[in-house]
C-alpha cells in the first residue's frame, strides 16, 4: 500500500511529501527510476548551493506534478492546457515561509513570483512537482536592474556538448581579457551556461546589449563554430550565444536544477579546468549530491566580486558604429526601441524587381 506522506527536516524547517513513492522519474537503461521523496531529498540534500542559486530571486516554478514521462503534454504560451507547465505566480495554498517578489513583464503585467529565502523553499517547491527552477537574474530589492550577466552557450543541429565547451574556452580567454570572472555550468542537456556577477546599475536592455557584444566578438574569434544569429534557419552547425537569456522575463535553469529528460540530469557548477572532460549525462539527482559533499558548491565565491558592464557596453557601441545594428527579441515581445525587422529571413518580402 502506498505511503500518504511523510515528512523530512530541511534546514530545521519540516517539510511535508505527500505521495512520497509515486514515481517522478521512470526508469531507463541502467538508471533506476526516482520517487517524488527521492526529488525532495535531492533539493534538500544540495540546500545551501540551490538556496544560493535562487535567494531573493524571483523564481519560475517548472512543475510536473504527473512526473517526466514520454507524451506528457507541455503547456505552451499558445496552448496553456497542459500537465507540464510554468508557474510564473505564487502557488495558492504556500506555507507561510514561502516569500514573493513582484516583477514586470514586457507586457506591463505584473506577477508576484516565488523567492526563495532558505533551503526548504526548494524542497516544498518539489513537493509540489517543481521539477526546474528559473530565476530571474535580479534580487527583489532592485528587480529592474540584474546582477548577473548570462552566457548560454546553445548547440545547434549537427553540433554537441564537445563543441560547446570548446567554445566556452575562447569564452574564458574573453572573459579574463575582460578582467571578469566566469562561473560555468552544465546546462543539464547539451549546452554550456557561464555566470558573470554585474553590478546592478543597468537595465535589461544594456545587458542584453552586452550578451550581443560578447557573442559577437565570440563570432569574430571562431568564425563559422560561434552564431548569434537568431533565426534558426540562419545559424547552421554552430553554437548560438543566446542573447535573449538576458532579456527580461527570459530565464536559464538554475545551478542545481534537475531537468525533466531521461535519467533525471542536473544542471551542475563544474570548474573551467574539468569542463573539457566532463559528460553531463554523469550529473544527475543521484550523483550529484556525493559530488556536492565531496568538493562542495563550486559557485560559492560567485557573489565575491560585481564587475561593470562599462567594456561590454563600449564593444557594443563600437559595433555600431561599425554598422551592426540590434537583434531581433523573442516573437511575443512588444516591438523594442531600437530593434530591426523581426520576420525571418526567408519569410521576408523580397523587394521589387523592374
Amino acid at each position: 500500500m502506498a505511503t500518504a506522506s511523510t515528512e523530512i527536516d530541511v534546514g530545521g524547517r519540516s517539510v511535508r511529501v505527500s505521495n512520497p513513492d509515486r514515481v517522478v522519474y521512470p526508469a531507463t537503461g541502467s538508471t533506476p527510476e526516482a520517487t517524488k521523496l527521492d526529488v525532495v531529498s535531492y533539493y534538500a540534500s544540495v540546500g545551501e548551493g540551490i538556496t544560493r542559486a535562487l535567494l531573493h530571486r524571483p523564481t519560475t516554478l517548472e512543475r510536473w506534478p504527473k512526473g517526466v514521462y514520454e507524451g506528457v503534454k507541455q503547456a505552451t504560451r499558445t496552448d496553456p492546457h497542459g500537465d507540464a507547465f510554468y508557474q510564473k505566480r505564487i502557488p495558492k495554498g504556500a506555507p507561510p515561509y514561502v516569500e514573493t517578489a513582484r516583477i514586470a513583464f514586457p507586457s506591463g503585467r505584473f506577477a508576484d513570483e516565488v523567492c526563495p529565502t532558505e533551503p526548504a523553499v526548494p524542497a516544498w517547491a518539489a513537493q509540489i512537482g517543481t521539477i526546474t527552477f528559473h530565476p530571474w537574474p535580479v534580487r527583489r530589492d532592485d528587480v529592474d536592474h540584474p546582477d548577473e550577466l548570462r552566457i548560454d552557450l546553445d548547440p545547434q543541429a549537427g553540433t554537441d556538448f564537445a563543441d560547446a565547451v570548446r567554445v566556452a574556452g575562447e569564452a574564458r580567454r574573453l572573459l579574463d581579457e575582460l578582467g571578469y570572472r566566469g562561473f560555468p555550468k552544465t546546462s543539464g542537456n547539451r549546452g554550456v551556461h557561464i555566470y558573470v556577477r554585474i553590478e546592478p546599475r543597468w537595465t535589461f536592455t544594456d545587458v542584453r546589449h552586452a550578451a550581443i557584444a560578447f557573442g559577437r566578438e565570440l563570432e569574430r574569434r571562431l568564425p563559422g563554430e560561434v552564431t548569434t544569429k537568431w533565426w534558426k534557419e540562419e545559424r547552421g552547425e554552430a553554437i548560438f550565444v543566446d542573447y535573449n537569456q538576458n532579456a527580461r522575463d527570459r530565464t536559464i535553469a538554475s545551478a542545481y536544477s534537475l531537468r525533466p529528460l531521461p535519467g533525471a540530469p542536473v544542471s551542475t557548477p563544474v570548474t573551467w579546468e574539468e569542463l573539457p572532460d566532463v559528460d553531463p549525462r554523469a550529473f544527475n539527482l543521484r550523483s550529484v549530491p556525493d559530488r556536492v559533499a565531496r568538493l562542495g558548491d563550486l559557485h560559492a565565491e560567485i557573489d565575491d566580486v560585481a564587475h561593470s558592464l562599462e567594456p561590454l557596453l563600449a564593444m557594443y557601441e563600437r559595433d555600431q558604429q561599425q554598422g551592426e545594428t540590434d537583434m531581433p527579441y523573442p516573437p511575443d515581445y512588444p516591438k523594442m526601441p531600437g530593434e530591426p525587422m523581426r520576420v525571418q529571413p526567408s519569410r521576408a518580402r523580397k523587394p521589387a524587381t523592374s
